[in-house]
């Protein structure tokens, strides 16, 4: 008799085995951790795509685990490619051998309940217990961990200097010439 348990909790698992046991069921069992662990999300965040990455940091980064999707169109664009990228490295990483079969999706999209016929996200999340997880994945790759936070409007613009470099930040700008004499 061959069982395969996948996703019952251990309570159910070891009842199941012990009623099994009691019909003199000879029994080999294999426990399969279909859970992420910080090396499969290393994994995970390598095989993605650089916009799919992106988007990832922005979910598990800036928004811990949970961002609205206007905020991801603002700096993204659209999120076509990189939620395909996204779904797609999971059965890929299962072929490969990367993870079990029946590991979940790290990343869940949110529709609006005040239309769930049209299927509109309006934000995307990551479980509680994966966000650790993913942070320590994105600190091995070198993403800062803490997220900056911007204001409404005070997006950051491609032309705006990094922070350290301007003086909004505090820090003086470096002067290559004497402010006393004319550039010459």
């Amino acid at each position: 008799m061959k069982i395969t348990i996948e996703g019952a909790d251990e309570a159910f698992a070891e009842k199941l085995v012990a009623l099994a046991a009691a019909h003199r069921a000879e029994l080999t069992v294999t426990t399969v951790n279909t859970g992420w662990t910080a090396d499969r999300a290393e994994r995970y965040l390598r095989a993605l795509t650089a916009g799919a990455r992106r988007f990832a940091e922005m979910v598990v980064v800036d928004g811990n685990g949970h961002i609205d999707a206007d905020r991801l169109r603002s700096t993204i664009g659209k999120l076509n490619g990189p939620t395909v990228a996204l779904s797609r490295t999971i059965p890929r990483g299962v072929r490969e051998g990367w993870w079990p079969e029946g590991i979940s999706a790290p990343i869940s999209p949110v529709w609006d309940p005040d239309n769930p016929s049209w299927h509109k996200n309006i934000a995307y999340q990551m479980d509680g217990e994966n966000v650790p997880v993913f942070r320590d994945a994105f600190a091995r790759l070198g993403v800062a961990p803490a997220p900056v936070s911007w204001g409404s409007d005070d997006v950051p613009s491609a032309f705006d200097p990094p922070p350290g470099w301007g003086a909004r930040d505090g820090v003086p700008r470096v002067m290559f010439d004497d402010p006393g004499q004319e550039p010459g």
